[in-house]
């Protein structure tokens, strides 16, 4: 799903127009992000829980040349979906 379509359902689901629902997801992107950025994890109950994790080093190959790389540490984004989303998906 598209964000243009995610803000249509919630404009039709919440009775707001689309630049009110616009207005939501941006802001609920901007408050995850930052949250995650200091170091936050964002908990909402039953949907689930974004963290940040620490992906160490690894060994990897350039799929162009086949040589040897080192793929670098980095942090990335993890969400593990709460009992209520599994549930709703197992359906």
């Amino acid at each position: 799903m598209s964000k243009a379509a995610l803000v249509e359902k919630i404009a039709e689901q919440a009775n707001l127009t689309k630049v009110e629902a616009d207005r939501a997801v941006k802001a609920f992107i901007n408050v995850v992000s930052a949250s995650l950025k200091n170091g936050e994890d964002v908990a909402l109950v039953g949907f689930g829980t974004f963290t940040i994790v620490d992906r160490a080093e690894r060994p990897g190959r350039n799929p162009l040349t086949g040589e040897a790389i080192t793929i670098a540490a980095k942090k990335v984004v993890k969400f593990k979906p709460g009992k209520t989303l599994k549930d709703e998906i197992a359906v």
